[in-house]
C-alpha cells in the first residue's frame, strides 16, 4: 500500500486527473486481481484525510504578509546600540541582526505558502464502497440519491455550492436520482470512458471493465466520451460504450435496473453472460463445462441477494448442473 501512495501515477489514478494515468490503473488492476485488496486499502487510506486547518482568506494573508514585511524593514533600519564596544562584538551583532532578519523573511515566505495552500486546497471528499453481493442507498450533499451496485465506488466532494458543478466519480454501476437545484447546476458523473451531464434525472450507469452504458429513465442527458464525442438522450434511451463509441441498443429498463431490488432479471440471456453477471456481481470464477452450455437461455427475475439461492434458482431450470466450492462455481451440461 505505501509504494502506491507513493506513486504519483496512483494518485492521478485515484483522483482522476490524468486519462492516461487513469486507463494504466484500471487495466493494472483487472490484471493483477490478487492486488485488489492493497489498492482499496491504499483509496480508502487517501478518501479518510480530512484537513483540519482553518480557511484563511485572501485579505487576512495579504494584512499578514504586509505585517511581516514591516516588521522586516523595521528590523532593517535599526542599529546596534553601544557603539563603544570592540569592533569584533559589533560586527558580529550585526551579522546576528541580519540572519535574524533573513529567518524573519523565510518565516513569511512558508507562513505565505501555508495560508495559499488552504485557501486554495482541494475540498475534503468522501466515498462510498460497496463489496461483492451489496447493494448500498446513499444521500448525497444536495439531497440527490444514488443507489451503488456490488462490488462499486464513488466518491465526491463533501461540500457542493448552488450556481457550480455537482461532480461524482463512478467506479462500478450505481442509480442516481439528480435533484433539480434553484440555480440549475449542472451534476456530472464521470467514468472512465464519458461523462454523463444532467441538471435533474434519473439514469443508471456501469462502468467496469469491460462493460460501459447508462440508462435514461427521467429527465434529459448529454454524454461527453473522452474522445470528444457528445450525444443528447431521452427518456428510455439506452447507450452502450464499445470500441471508443457510443451505440444505442433496445432493452427492458426494469431489466436494466432490476439489482436495485436486489433481483437479476433474464430476458433469455446466454448462460455465458449470466456467469459474467455473477462473477462481476460475487467476485467468484465461474466455469461453464460442456461444448454448446454457453450459449443456453434463461428467462425469468431471480434473487440477488443470496449468491447459494440464486444458484439453486438456476438449476431449478433443469437445463443444468450447478456445483460450487468455495470460490468456484461449475456449470455443468445435462
Amino acid at each position: 500500500m505505501e509504494d502506491l501512495l507513493c506513486d504519483e501515477t496512483f494518485l492521478s489514478w485515484y483522483f482522476r486527473t490524468e486519462v492516461r494515468a487513469i486507463r494504466r490503473w484500471e487495466q493494472w488492476i483487472a490484471d493483477h486481481p490478487e492486488s485488489r485488496h492493497h489498492v482499496q486499502q491504499a483509496a480508502d487510506f487517501l478518501s479518510s484525510l480530512t484537513l483540519e486547518e482553518e480557511a484563511y482568506t485572501r485579505e487576512q494573508i495579504t494584512r499578514s504578509e504586509k505585517k511581516l514585511l514591516d516588521r522586516i524593514r523595521q528590523l532593517r533600519e535599526e542599529r546596534p546600540d553601544g557603539t563603544d564596544r570592540p569592533v569584533l562584538a559589533t560586527s558580529l551583532r550585526r551579522q546576528a541582526w541580519k540572519v535574524r532578519t533573513a529567518w524573519l523573511a523565510a518565516a513569511s515566505v512558508l507562513i505565505l505558502a501555508v495560508g495559499a495552500a488552504i485557501v486554495y486546497s482541494p475540498q475534503q471528499t468522501s466515498s462510498l464502497h460497496t463489496a461483492y453481493g451489496e447493494v448500498k442507498t446513499n444521500s448525497l450533499p444536495d439531497g440527490s440519491e444514488v443507489v451503488v451496485n456490488a462490488d462499486s465506488r464513488i466518491r465526491y466532494s463533501s461540500g457542493w455550492i448552488d450556481g457550480k458543478n455537482r461532480e461524482v466519480w463512478l467506479s462500478g454501476e450505481a442509480f442516481f436520482h439528480v435533484s433539480k437545484t434553484p440555480l440549475k447546476s449542472r451534476f456530472i458523473v464521470h467514468t472512465r470512458d464519458f461523462d454523463v451531464i444532467v441538471t435533474g434525472t434519473r439514469f443508471n450507469v456501469v462502468s467496469r471493465e469491460g462493460k460501459a452504458n447508462v440508462l435514461l429513465e427521467e429527465g434529459g442527458v448529454l454524454l461527453h466520451t473522452a474522445g470528444g464525442e457528445d450525444l443528447k438522450m431521452k427518456p428510455g434511451d439506452f447507450l452502450e460504450y464499445d470500441h471508443n463509441h457510443l451505440a444505442k441498443r433496445v432493452v427492458k429498463m426494469d431489466s436494466v435496473t432490476a439489482w436495485k431490488e436486489h433481483k437479476l432479471s433474464f430476458d433469455s440471456t446466454s448462460l455465458k453472460e449470466v456467469a459474467a453477471i455473477i462473477k462481476e456481481q460475487y467476485g467468484v470464477t465461474v466455469r461453464l463445462e460442456g461444448e454448446t452450455i454457453g450459449n443456453k437461455t434463461v428467462s425469468g427475475i431471480m434473487p440477488n441477494d443470496n449468491l447459494d439461492v440464486l444458484l439453486k434458482a438456476l438449476e431449478a431450470t433443469a437445463e443444468f448442473k450447478i456445483v460450487r466450492r468455495d470460490d468456484e462455481i461449475r456449470i455443468i451440461q445435462n
